[in-house]
């Protein structure tokens, strides 16, 4: 007997932002409102071409400039005006924001470390942990799928909230050390069905020009 599904599945298009020139200095940029540099602009219109028949109703977008021009371009090709998600901000580097990887880890060294051994309960000074992140984050993506259940829906947000939603979909640890990408403008497609997530595709570039830029560190 063929068993039948009890509910569609909502499916959520993740899409990371363009690149900015901080993306390309590997500076932090956490939540300083940086915008798009032209190859962003390119990444970000590219996106919505490839994505027109994808059969998306409904467009959420971080409200910080990168995401937001980004989620603009792809409401443009889509017919859909975006809606803001603060929930799906970058994460709150603290000190750490507007130095480059480097300079973080020359000026606080004890912070880097713990930045960079994932330890989620670090918070930097006046930045925000991995676990309270981890909240914010999930809690909204479980309220937009809830509120398109059975649709197909776009949310352009950033490479810290992506790295969150893999782990949440896969039920991995905060802690563990990252084991996929996360390119600019790269389109990365989850869908939950009877509250069960899975990941239907992850770090699709065949829309962009080859080089787009990965979330640091790994």
């Amino acid at each position: 007997m063929v068993e039948i599904p009890t509910s569609q599945p909502t499916r959520i298009c993740l899409v990371r932002h363009g690149e900015t020139e901080w993306n390309a200095e590997r500076r932090i940029q956490g939540q300083i409102d940086i915008g798009l540099n032209e190859n962003g602009v390119r990444q970000a219109e590219a996106a919505g071409r490839w994505l027109q028949g994808a059969g998306i109703v409904a467009l959420y977008s971080s409200d910080l400039k990168r995401a937001w021009t980004t989620a603009l371009a792809i409401g443009a090709a889509l017919g859909l005006k975006p809606q803001a998600a603060p929930e799906m901000r970058e994460r709150r580097y603290g000190i750490f924001e507007g130095l480059t990887y480097v300079e973080a880890q020359q000026k606080f060294p004890d912070g880097y470390a713990a930045f960079e051994g994932r330890n989620a309960d670090y918070s930097f000074e006046n930045g925000e942990s991995l676990q309270v992140m981890f909240a914010r984050v999930t809690g909204k993506l479980q309220a937009i799928a809830a509120a398109h259940a059975g649709q197909t829906v776009a949310v352009v947000l950033h490479g810290g909230v992506l790295d969150i939603i893999n782990r949440f979909v896969r039920g991995n640890s905060l802690e563990m050390q990252r084991d996929f990408l996360i390119p600019n403008a790269g389109l990365n497609w989850v869908a939950t069905v009877d509250g069960r997530w899975h990941i239907e595709s992850w770090a699709e570039t065949d829309h962009l020009a080859p080089g787009a830029l990965d979330e640091l560190p790994a």
